[in-house]
Parts: structure tokens; sequence; C-alpha cells
């Protein structure tokens, strides 16, 4: 991508105009560790008591939660780029 600029005004404005190059940097990361951590993994021999169940769906439920309230902070964002793209351009 394009190079960072050293200060640090430039740099946020970079950050701003190359977001998507962010992310989708981010993403890729995020990805590689996934797939790094499963074919690396070894056996543990550990036990998992019964509360693991109950914490693991309280995780889940937690993080619909999460996705729910970025839904409602940014439901007019998401609604207004949907309406760009339904209309048709003259």
């Amino acid at each position: 991508g394009p190079p960072i600029p050293s200060d640090h005004g430039n740099r946020a404005a970079w950050a701003v105009r190359h977001r998507s190059v962010i992310l989708v940097h981010m993403l890729r990361s995020a990805l590689v560790v996934c797939v790094l951590l499963l074919v690396l993994e070894r056996p543990a021999g550990a036990y998992l008591d019964p509360g693991t169940g109950s914490m693991l769906l309280q995780a889940l439920l937690g993080g619909v939660a999460a996705v729910g309230v970025i839904a409602r902070l940014y439901w007019h964002r998401m609604t207004a780029v949907l309406q760009r793209i339904q209309r048709p351009k003259r």
C-alpha cells in the first residue's frame, strides 16, 4: 500500500483515506492466525467441567448482543449505503 506519513496529523488523515486497505490487512492477519491455530493444534488432555458449556453459551450470546448493538448504532449508515446501491444512476 501507500507509504504511511511520519507526522501524526497526516497519519490520521492517511488512516481515514485508507481504512479499507487497513481493514483488509487486519482481516487477512486474523485469518492467518486462525489457520495457524487450527493447523498447529495439539491434544491438550484437559478436563472440561460442566460450567464450560454455560460459559461458552454466555460468550456466544454476548457476541450476538454486541453485533445487535453495533447494528443499532450504525443502522442509518447501513440503510443509506443500501439505498445508494439500489438506486439506479441517472
